[in-house]
């Protein structure tokens, strides 16, 4: 029997063994990677569904063989879905109205439910508008509901009429920090088939940075809403037996380096070994260095190293973070007996099987930074100078490093290079105490040395949860940030979601004068072109002592590691060396300031919010009130013809739209940032009588999708190589003259002429945007023809009923010479299976040319979503049959 018992506050409990199903099957349980046990539950839990069967479970019990690399497909059922506003709001917009499109054919509205727990934490609408202020929070708050209030009106209703719907209010911290310190229970406790029963909490969210929760050994990855939309609904995520990667870690980290320079470090070589679509998992004896917090830094950077997980394995320390954070003693007992059960406690005395491997030496990190706009691109700090110098002139085309712009009714100038924004933000850094505190230890040191943030650096502070204020507080330090402009301005994303807020007027317009390539520091995990700021160039993600150091040092082209840092009124010079704390002293403070009764304090009341929060008032009844007039809220017409039947035939005469260069990201695809006043989008806003001071960002309207599908590729730094040196939301349409992809797109549509894409390699990196997929599909492309994918962008763009494709042999737009001009067939759409090969055809001037590109979808479920016109359209006709 597979099915045992185990004791639980005096009770019994039922688990599905692990290790009985490996007696049964013959095989040894004990070196299977983590993550594959845990998938190999999931699966024996369900096996009485449709969607397991008795092949499945073969197929992955022969693991240890195979190592992931045979393409079979089996289906995850997650056990809850969390969701941030700014991917979560379009999904609530979504069931609401599949609720209308049921209703109006003859369904129960009330179908559409959350099975499975769904949490929703209001985290990406916050603004950094105020700063360097003690009234910063209370006014970006104040002004946050100013904005929102109608969004979230909309969540106040869901929270009312969705079952297992819960929602973080505004002002309370960071989905995935959150998700750590509160939300995920390790083992989750459920009753299934009548009984309760022990199992592996796993997830999946509308947010790449979802993976964060695998260094509780969590399974869960990001996902668009749609996918999330369809698991909450009961369905089960189609994928293949993964490929598990395995990263050794030896050693310890040497003193001066923070869990920040290890993450970029690992980032850098898995982005190198190429493991998108695969799962990560981290072991060997290094684990013994590693806290819980920094455990979790490097799994939140999944996506930037291209993997679906980075998971951990559970052992001691991950039970001592379950007791700091306030877990209930008896579930700290339960994680322990269920994981030494189930195979999934580190055993030093195994060493794991893994598809692949590589290891690092701790002792081997460097202090680091990445950028100027790709999370891999690392440099180790001492080369910073040196390389951001070659950087300005041969990226960004800079000719005169010394150019200066004087700043008005100011004493300075800036120049190339000078810190524009510095930014101690997001979940990835802000749930680790251990380099918050050596920011305030390092921020103590510099006010006593005198030193102040350069007048021209826009400071601020987002912690992902209240946490970090207490033990701040605790410790002393917050007073010694605050005076160098570190003042708390929200419990959000903020800066590293691209919510930096506007620069002074003076400093924008000093920028913009020269041209001058100025630089943002922040501690987060992104840092694509034109995702922070829209006017401040580069970006470079950073620890948080770092991103005070450069507040102070006001200016990447010096040199910290050798040059002083700063001078003070005294007119003394300061060394960075001389302010970084020892890791002693660190460990001292965290000791006597980070406590177990500060995470249940906070955590007490995480659904009451704020003031402002408890004043929304909102409709009711199961069918949302839609308003016609809504700039925020719009019903999407994604359902409206959900019951016709979609017919599959070859796609002929089709028209590019545009043709994207290598790493095109989500953010150049569906910018969440300023929406420009001269663009289609804003020039809707325009015409609905909303004041350009009111647009708020491409992230909080999309919830309205005409703002969104006149928004899709309309990032200011998108290249289109259609046009040559064009930078924005631009083609050629069908004259061969420039004009927005919106007004060429409608254009085409008008005549019932398809379009296509093409793109470079990965294709789609990034956040996990629905809305990059759904503004194409609005668009009219019915193809992307792609050198590769990023894992998230592909399955959405199935999920929406788009074809994604590949080129084959090495093949790219530029080797077989496509200009975009032409028109292209693409035959064998009406035999379509699941990784075949379909023939494009190019007819550009009076040639006609044939090539093979493969078809990117690559399960039997997926094609199923695919032929339904999108996977919710599929979950429909299920529901309406």
């Amino acid at each position: 029997m597979l099915k045992k018992e185990l004791d639980f506050a005096d009770r019994k409990v039922m688990y599905y063994s692990l290790q009985e199903f490996a007696r049964e099957k013959g095989f040894d349980l004990a070196p299977l990677p983590v993550a594959v046990k845990i998938l190999m539950e999931n699966m024996l839990r369900h096996g009485s569904s449709d969607f397991v069967s008795p092949d499945d479970l073969s197929a992955l019990s022969e693991w240890n063989q195979t190592k992931g690399k045979v393409a079979k497909d089996i289906n995850f059922h997650p056990g809850r879905v969390v969701m941030q506003d700014f991917t979560g709001v379009p999904a609530v917009v979504d069931l609401a109205a599949m609720r209308n499109a049921l209703s109006e054919n003859g369904g129960d509205a009330s179908k559409i439910n959350p099975v499975i727990p769904v949490d929703m934490v209001v985290d990406h609408s916050v603004q950094v508008d105020f700063n360097a202020s003690p009234s910063a929070y209370k006014m970006n708050v104040k002004k946050e509901f100013e904005r929102n209030s109608e969004r979230y009106r909309l969540l106040n209703w869901a929270q009312k009429e969705f079952k297992n719907f819960r929602v973080v209010p505004p002002g309370t911290g960071i989905v995935h920090q959150v998700n750590l310190e509160y939300l995920a229970d390790v083992v989750t406790l459920r009753t299934v088939d009548g009984q309760e029963t022990a199992f592996p909490d796993t997830l999946v969210g509308t947010d790449s940075h979802t993976t964060m929760i695998g260094g509780l050994c969590v399974l869960g990855w990001g996902v668009g809403g749609i996918e999330a939309e369809a698991a909450l609904l009961g369905q089960p995520l189609t994928m293949l037996i993964p490929e598990v990667v395995g990263f050794r870690f030896t050693g310890k980290l040497p003193e001066g380096t923070t869990a920040t320079d290890l993450v970029l470090t690992v980032t850098q070589m898995l982005r190198a070994r190429a493991v998108v679509g695969k799962f990560v998992e981290f072991y060997g004896p290094g684990l013994d260095h590693l806290s819980l917090a920094d455990r979790a830094t490097i799994s939140n950077m999944a996506p930037e190293y291209g993997a679906t997980c980075g998971l951990f394995p559970i052992d001691d320390e991950l039970l001592k973070y379950l007791r700091l954070t306030g877990r209930d003693e008896q579930r700290i007992r339960l994680v322990e007996e269920y994981a030494k059960l189930q195979g999934l406690w580190r055993d030093p005395k195994v060493e794991p099987e893994f598809s692949d491997t590589l290891s690092l030496d701790l002792r081997e990190v460097k202090p680091s930074m990445a950028g100027p706009n790709k999370p891999q691109n690392r440099v180790v700090l001492e080369d910073i100078t040196s390389k951001f110098e070659k950087v300005l002139k041969a990226d960004y085309g800079v000719s005169d490093l010394e150019a200066r712009s004087s700043v008005e009714g100011t004493d300075y100038s800036l120049g190339h290079g000078d810190v524009a924004i510095a930014a101690i933000t997001s979940c990835t850094n802000t749930s680790n105490p251990a380099i918050l505190i050596a920011a305030g230890l390092l921020a103590k040191k510099a006010v006593k040395a005198g030193l102040r943030s350069k007048p021209w650096v826009k400071t601020s502070f987002a912690p992902g949860s209240q946490v970090v204020i207490s033990y701040l507080e605790k410790a002393g330090l917050l007073p010694y940030l605050e005076k160098l402009g570190f003042h708390l301005v929200g419990f959000g994303c903020t800066t590293c979601i691209g919510n930096s807020g506007p620069l002074r007027p003076e400093i924008e317009k000093a920028i913009l004068a020269k041209k001058l390539v100025t630089v943002n520091v922040l501690s987060g995990n992104r840092n694509f072109a034109g995702r922070i700021h829209p006017v401040s160039q580069a970006s470079f993600l950073a620890s948080p002592p770092l991103v005070v150091a450069y507040a102070l040092a006001g200016s990447l082209r010096i040199d910290i590691t050798r040059d002083a840092l700063a001078v003070n009124d005294q007119g003394e010079k300061v060394y960075f060396k001389d302010l970084w704390p020892e890791n002693s002293e660190i460990e001292e403070v965290m000791a006597m300031s980070v406590s177990s009764d500060q995470f249940k304090d906070k955590y007490a009341e995480v659904f009451k919010g704020t003031a402002e929060w408890a004043e929304l008032s909102g409709t009711s009844g199961s069918l949302f009130a839609w308003t016609e007039n809504s700039s925020y809220i719009r019903r999407p017409p994604f359902f409206d013809k959900f019951n016709e039947e979609q017919k599959f035939v070859d796609i002929k005469g089709a028209r590019t739209l545009a043709i994207l260069p290598d790493a095109t990201t989500t953010d150049h695809i569906s910018p969440a940032g300023v929406i420009p006043f001269d663009e289609p989008a804003g020039q809707y806003l325009i015409s609905q009588g909303v004041s350009s001071s009111d647009f708020n960002s491409f992230g909080s309207r999309r919830g309205n999708h005409e703002v969104m599908m006149r928004g899709t590729f309309g990032n200011i730094r998108l290249k289109n190589k259609m046009l040559n040196g064009v930078e924005g939301g631009y083609t050629l349409n069908s004259r061969g003259e420039q004009s927005t992809i919106f007004d060429t797109s409608m254009a085409y549509q008008k005549k019932g002429i398809p379009l296509i894409l093409f793109a470079g390699k990965e294709y789609g990196a990034g956040s996990s945007r629905d809305w990059a997929a759904k503004g194409t599909l609005l668009l009219g492309v019915k193809a992307v023809i792609a050198e590769s994918y990023e894992r998230i962008h592909r399955s959405n763009l199935v999920g929406m009923g788009i074809l994604p494709l590949e080129f084959e042999g090495g093949d790219s737009v530029d080797s077989l010479g496509i200009k975009g001009m032409g028109s292209y067939d693409l035959l064998g759409v009406s035999r379509l299976s699941p990784k075949c090969h379909l023939t494009l055809v190019v007819n550009e001037g009076r040639r006609r040319r044939e090539f093979q590109v493969r078809v990117r979808i690559d399960t039997s479920g997926e094609l199923d979503y695919y032929r339904a016109g999108g996977i919710l359209n599929l979950v429909l006709k299920h529901m309406s049959q």
